[in-house]
């Protein structure tokens, strides 16, 4: 596969389960390395950037998050500065306020001294995308950041995301299996299946009847949606595959 993402833009990968999503998105973010070809990361191949200066410029929101020790909410934004930290490692004040910020951009400020596992879904997955905002990336991945959310913390997090690529010119990579989200919010789209690119392009483009019936299996309606010149996909239950659509 061949694509390039501008800065500022939002990017979203679609695709089947198997098609390769998560994958790209750990090559895209050199926690795993390709096993052809080569990654660059502003001009330069992602395998010459030392982790650290690395991460300075990429953060990455996880699709499974392990609450496996009892740290706050605090704490876990906190280390959004790693990257940032002097050689002694200690957070200075215009770190903690940098953390203090992205909580707040992320309405989590309230929840500082919540341990992680007192969280809802939503609060967790707002936290996470805090400590990512903390770093000061220049590009943020996210690996289906909506995936078990219900419709209104859906919105949230992709507003959230949309006002923070927008106010600070972030340039923002998710992964997705949700059509009507991606249509909504992307500024362009690149749908996989089995490790390859199917098409990419702007949300008209990709989410095509034909292309979305033979990459996903099922048959699909695409219209308009009442929100006006975006994209509308429903998948067709069986029961509904004798209608004339």
């Amino acid at each position: 596969m061949s694509f390039s993402v501008s800065a500022g833009e939002f990017f979203v990968i679609l695709g089947p389960n198997g098609a390769g999503k998560t994958s790209l998105l750990k090559v895209l973010s050199g926690l795993q390395n390709a096993q052809s070809g080569s990654v660059s990361v502003k001009d330069k191949n992602i395998s010459e950037y030392r982790r650290r200066k690395l991460s300075q410029i990429i953060a990455m929101v996880p699709q499974h998050i392990e609450v496996g020790f009892p740290f706050t909410v605090a704490d876990t934004v906190i280390m959004g500065r790693t990257p940032h930290l002097g050689i002694l490692g200690m957070e200075g004040k215009n770190d903690f306020n940098i953390a203090e910020e992205a909580m707040k951009f992320t309405d989590v400020a309230y929840l500082s001294e919540r341990k992680l596992f007192q969280l809802s879904g939503g609060e967790l997955q707002r936290v996470i995308i805090a400590r990512a905002i903390c770093q000061q990336p220049e590009i943020i991945l996210l690996d289906e950041p909506t995936t078990a959310l219900d419709p209104a913390h859906q919105l949230k997090i992709m507003d959230l995301m949309e006002k923070f690529r927008r106010e600070h010119g972030t340039t923002i990579i998710m992964v997705s299996h949700d059509l009507n989200l991606a249509s909504m919010y992307g500024h362009r789209l690149l749908l996989l299946k089995e490790g390859r690119v199917v098409k990419t392009g702007d949300p008209r483009s990709v989410l095509n009847k034909e292309l979305l019936e033979e990459s996903y299996g099922c048959r699909m309606l695409v219209d308009e949606s009442p929100l006006g010149h975006v994209a509308r996909v429903t998948p067709i239950p069986d029961k509904y595959q004798n209608n004339s659509l």
